[in-house]
């Protein structure tokens, strides 16, 4: 098995295995998408080779990627990670350790361990007083009783800022010390990861509406940025608008398409917001002749869904909270952002969805989102491992659909018209009826209601890391 590993995941096995000579805990970061669970099961291998260790005990943040640890581990050992007797070791997500008695921790203390950690920075922990649940569980039974800990995270910080149980950092400025860090931009060139292209969608003409009985005012506003910023209307508000998820997953559509052509089997997913919304977006698909599975942390049986779905010809997924981080789906190429989570974190583990390379023909991955402010700002910070790969390479208009072709009235605020997200780049602005998009955003009788109008002409961004 060794032989077919990349060139990374060699480095980084005879380096931990040098380093345990010295000490007993290994940070690893790899960019997500580049194969920190296959490494770590390479890792186990040579240690139980060369009789350093008994047993292996690996902790993730989800079921899911549970899975994937027992699935990826038992075929490099050839033998089970179940738990079981005559097993190897056992996995657990993060929430199952607290669950475990005492007997289950004298294991460490019986036998040489490696424990491993998958996505460490969701336990924070160096001071018990300021350790989350599963920190302080790393702290009190794991840290001073395994033989050796690899710490994995493709994403390694803490929306919190606090420290992550297990790493260093250093004095004074506190930056994290890593003993063996692989970014994009290594494996992007090694051809590990695809290139990600970050497509922005933003309106140059938003009109706001203000009623308040016989009264009524009207702002215009250039952009998105500045709706969201000068004005009571929300980014949640925005997302639950079909005048909004169309133009996105039209694009999304649109990409995918031009993709099969090359790889036919690459597919797409959409983050939702939650249960309900995520329903609105299958509904969208399914109006547009696409079909697809949501998978919510609600649907039963959903890592079977998951599973069936990473070898299926289905094009699209849709997720709640089930495919933000460590799920391996290879032919997921496209992603439309419309979630309401806006944190790096979050971002940059969806962002790693997309970007693992399984082939010579799949070297682009592409995101899809509206141009909200602080999801802007993630998208120009994934310059920081790219820094001098990101490029703006177009700000286009695109056109607008021909009025009704996706639409429906929405009452007394007047008809809608469709917008089209799937225009090339370059496009002309439309031509054809003025009516704008209306989204009514009301409140109640006695409180002022809220129409947003949205003029035909969107406009794309294209943030693309080479």
């Amino acid at each position: 098995m060794i032989s077919s590993l990349r060139a990374w995941q060699l480095s980084c096995i005879e380096m931990a295995l040098e380093h345990f000579t010295l000490t007993p805990h290994f940070f690893c970061q790899a960019t997500p998408g580049a194969g920190k669970t296959r490494m770590a099961a390479e890792l186990a291998s040579r240690l139980l080779e060369q009789d350093r260790i008994d047993l292996v005990m690996c902790f993730a943040p989800s079921c899911q990627v549970v899975e994937g640890f027992r699935s990826t581990f038992s075929t490099v050992l050839g033998r089970r990670l179940d738990g079981q007797i005559g097993a190897v070791g056992a996995a657990f997500t993060y929430q199952a350790m607290e669950y475990r008695d005492d007997g289950f921790w004298q294991l460490l203390d019986d036998y040489r361990v490696l424990v491993v950690f998958d996505e460490i920075h969701h336990c924070s922990g160096h001071d018990p007083l300021l350790s989350n649940a599963w920190g302080q569980q790393i702290l009190h039974r794991i840290q001073d009783r395994a033989n050796f800990t690899l710490a994995l995270s493709g994403t390694p910080w803490r929306s919190d800022d606090r420290a992550i149980a297990l790493a260093r950092y250093s004095t004074p400025d506190g930056y994290l010390i890593c003993d063996y860090r692989y970014g994009l931009k290594d494996a992007i060139t090694d051809g590990v990861c695809r290139s990600p292209r970050i497509v922005l969608l933003d309106n140059q003409k938003v009109k706001l509406t203000e009623e308040l009985g016989a009264d009524s005012s009207v702002r215009l506003f250039p952009s998105i940025a500045k709706l969201l910023g000068e004005s009571p209307v929300t980014y949640e508000e925005l997302l639950r608008h079909d005048e909004v998820i169309n133009p996105i997953l039209d694009l999304g559509y649109s990409k995918l398409n031009e993709l099969r052509q090359i790889k036919t089997d690459a597919a797409g997913l959409v983050v939702a917001t939650d249960i309900e919304h995520a329903q609105q977006i299958a509904q969208a698909l399914e109006a547009m002749g696409e079909k697809c599975r949501i998978v919510t942390n609600k649907t039963p049986d959903a890592q079977q869904v998951i599973n069936a779905f990473r070898s299926n010809t289905c094009r699209w997924i849709v997720a709640v909270g089930m495919i933000s981080e460590g799920t391996d789906i290879p032919r997921l190429q496209v992603c439309c952002y419309l979630s309401r989570i806006r944190t790096e974190l979050h971002y940059r583990q969806v962002l790693g969805r997309v970007l693992r390379r399984t082939g010579e023909s799949d070297d682009q991955a592409w995101l899809f989102m509206l141009a909200e402010p602080t999801l802007q700002g993630f998208a120009e910070r994934i310059a920081d491992d790219l820094p001098d790969d990101l490029a703006v390479l177009r700000d286009v208009q695109i056109p607008g659909f021909n009025p009704g072709s996706r639409s429906e009235p929405m009452g007394a605020s007047g008809h809608v018209e469709g917008i089209d997200g799937a225009g090339s780049g370059g496009a002309e602005p439309g031509i054809g009826s003025q009516a704008t998009n209306i989204i009514s955003l009301g409140g109640f009788a006695t409180e002022p209601a809220y129409q947003v109008s949205f003029s035909q002409h969107y406009r794309q961004q294209l943030l693309a890391c080479f």
